[in-house]
């Protein structure tokens, strides 16, 4: 591909001026794969609960982009060596770890692409574009793959203190205007370090990561999981599955034509060809909203009702138990809807349906948070911790839901 050769500055509301440190960053930022994350927002439906919860996919990368800077400055700093080849390499990861999101985040995962994750759709994005630019992303993409021999290098991609997470609570605390989860993820940055090859917070940083845990719990019992988000996200699955269903029987649904494909055909990771790749990297949130206000008109009862309900925010009713919902309970609300709008038992199921949420917000079990005394020992922060018991934290809370219509 032709250079640009561009150093670009872009003003960030968190963080003020961010620098774009290459050529190579700048051509994949202007590529149209990444510019597709500005029509992807970063939150999914947290809009109709947080209004400014607009913010996208595009300001989150940047973000994490700048922190993984500031992290490789404050390393070196700390006399840890990253050569030049591994620095431009963590800023590559961390810019394309989420190119894989689809329409509204993690609506398409679960609905119309079988059993793809975003993180295999990432790792699909970055080796089509290792190809483009001629193998210069081979060591981005072994660092992202936690293949390479420098450990503490995916840590700060991929782990409970890494650059992606440090950003999207502070960013997302921001635009929502939830002020819990405002962490000083620069304090944070401060205090790392690398020992034996592994990612360390210095003692003194105990406090800034114990507050960042109590706003990852928090966040995501006030935020993420909120439950008028819970409820529409749900509404959009199913949605886009009853869209599919449609299509899959023979019925022409007004679409674009990249939204068509993947409502035509199954897609599971094994046929996800370079093609289907880059039909996929056609779709964002616009062309969701643009069906649904097609779909609104349909004479399918059931997708013309779900595309009502999220246009218009007129959502289902929610309600969350400690344990987990009586089938009876389902059925007698199933029964309810079938009658009431003369539908099939299985197309009731599209308006009462039941599910689980969990809130996990540190894990001991895996790739923990340490701490480096000064006399050079390390210790997980939940065996440190004297302020609160972070060890209370690490337990999973799960809740149930049940979703059914509300009366008139």
């Amino acid at each position: 591909m032709k250079s640009k050769n561009k150093l670009k500055i872009v003003n960030d509301p968190i963080y003020g001026f961010i620098t774009i440190p290459s050529a190579l960053l700048f051509e994949l930022i202007e590529h149209p794969y990444f510019q597709r994350l500005r029509r992807i927002t970063q939150m999914g439906m947290s809009y109709l609960v947080y209004p400014g919860a607009q913010h996208t996919r595009f300001h989150h990368a940047l973000g994490a982009m700048f922190l993984m800077q500031r992290a490789v400055q404050v390393l070196r700093f700390k006399n840890v060596e990253i050569s030049s080849e591994e620095e431009e390499a963590l800023y590559i990861a961390i810019l394309l770890h989420d190119i894989g999101h689809g329409p509204f985040s993690h609506a398409m995962e679960h609905s119309i692409v079988d059993n793809v994750s975003h993180e295999e759709l990432s790792l699909l994005f970055m080796n089509e574009l290792n190809r483009q630019f001629d193998g210069r992303l081979d060591l981005a993409i072994t660092i992202f793959k936690n293949e390479y021999s420098r450990k503490f290098l995916h840590q700060l991609i991929s782990g409970q203190l890494d650059m992606d997470r440090l950003d999207y609570l502070r960013r997302d605390s921001f635009y929502t205007g939830v002020s819990e989860g405002n962490v000083n993820s620069q304090r944070l940055i401060t205090m790392l370090n690398v020992k034996d090859d592994a990612l360390v917070v210095e003692e003194k940083g105990i406090y800034s990561v114990e507050k960042f845990i109590i706003a990852r719990r928090l966040m995501y019992w006030q935020v993420y999981l909120h439950k008028t988000s819970l409820v529409a996200e749900q509404l959009l699955l199913h949605l886009l599955k009853r869209a599919k269903e449609l299509a899959q029987s023979g019925q022409d649904l007004p679409a674009s034509d990249a939204l068509s494909f993947f409502l035509k055909n199954n897609i599971e990771p094994l046929n996800f060809s370079t093609e289907m790749l880059d039909t996929f990297s056609k779709l964002d949130d616009y062309d969701i909203i643009s069906a649904m206000k097609s779909w609104q008109n349909h004479d399918d009862f059931v997708l013309s009702e779900l595309s009502q309900m999220l246009l218009n925010r007129k959502l289902l009713r929610i309600k969350l138990k400690n344990k987990p919902i009586p089938k009876a309970k389902m059925e007698e609300r199933i029964q309810i809807v079938s009658e009431q709008h003369n539908l099939s038992q299985h197309e009731a199921s599209y308006f009462v349906f039941q599910g689980s949420i969990s809130n996990q917000a540190y894990r001991m079990d895996k790739d923990t948070i340490n701490l480096i005394r000064k006399n050079g020992k390390v210790v997980d922060v939940a065996k440190a911790s004297d302020q609160l018991n972070i060890e209370a934290l690490s337990k999973r809370v799960v809740k149930y839901y049940i979703c059914y219509p509300k009366k008139d």
